[in-house]
């Protein structure tokens, strides 16, 4: 991971893991403008169709390629299950099948690299994704605390927030939960895209969590099939995961298809006796 990359965890909505995704963003071959010199500077009258360039700003036309390709090829997916494919499908490790690591040659973790490196082939057929629509938006700003008034305006019309939301439920392609106080359940649907198929899931817990999937296998009968299931996680002993401590659920329908989500937990130490 490059040193000028962002890094996690969430600062405004800790409840989702950010970044989403990494993808190349050094020594970038880019197009350039010949109305200006590589340097810009006055002396210098050279001018070049191409320039080798580092940053997000290079890592971001790639993700946005790859969107745009996926959309040509499922023009009725959502945006939201265009990310899902490109999140769910990404990888972890290395070209020399290593873990990721950081700049400083320490093991990266999801607050570096999110779901992963992103891999476009795989993207375009991520059997399952995990899709939001209008209306999930319009609640996600409920959670944040939108009054009636902001939300009718981003609604474009009346639109009443649930009685209970949580933005630990949002159907987000990873799971984070900044403050477990003991045990937590979360709620997560599924869309088949892809063939008929059934699906299992495997974990790697996060150290000193608890993870437990249910149910454990899921079965797709046709495409657009939605299926839904719970997480929920528990410490394994009073101070785990004092700072975050991560894992990943995955589900893998023995067929080439691996629905990859990263986990982020920490506790939060319980609140004084009165």
């Amino acid at each position: 991971m490059a040193s000028f990359s962002s890094v996690g965890p969430n600062t405004v909505t800790p409840e989702i893991i950010k970044p989403d995704i990494t993808a190349p963003g050094v020594n970038i071959i880019a197009a350039y403008s010949e109305a200006a010199s590589p340097t810009e500077s006055e002396f210098d009258n050279r001018r070049i169709p191409y320039i080798t360039e580092s940053g997000t700003s290079m890592s971001c036309p790639h993700v946005s390629g790859v969107a745009g390709l996926l959309k040509t090829l499922h023009p009725d997916w959502s945006p939201a299950a265009i990310r899902s494919a490109i999140m769910t499908t990404a990888r972890t490790r290395d070209n020399t099948v290593i873990s990721m690591q950081t700049d400083s040659s320490t093991k990266a973790t999801p607050f570096d690299y999110g779901a992963g490196h992103i891999r476009p082939n795989r993207a375009q057929d991520p059997g399952l994704v995990y899709d939001l629509n209008a209306n999930d938006y319009l609640d996600f700003l409920c959670s944040l605390g939108y009054n009636q008034s902001l939300i009718e305006l981003v609604a474009g019309g009346l639109y009443e927030c649930p009685e209970s939301v949580s933005l630990l439920n949002f159907n987000y392609p990873s799971i984070a939960v900044p403050r477990l106080t003991h045990s937590i359940t979360l709620t997560r649907k599924l869309k088949n895209v892809g063939e008929p198929g059934r699906y299992a899931a495997r974990v790697t817990e996060p150290y000193g969590i608890s993870v437990i999937v249910d149910p454990k296998v899921l079965v797709f009968d046709k495409i657009g099939d939605e299926r839904s299931f719970t997480v929920t996680l528990e410490a394994k002993w009073p101070g785990a995961a004092k700072d975050y401590e991560f894992g990943h659920l995955i589900w893998a329908d023995g067929k080439g298809h691996y629905v990859r989500s990263p986990i982020a937990v920490a506790t939060a130490a319980p609140a004084p006796l009165k």
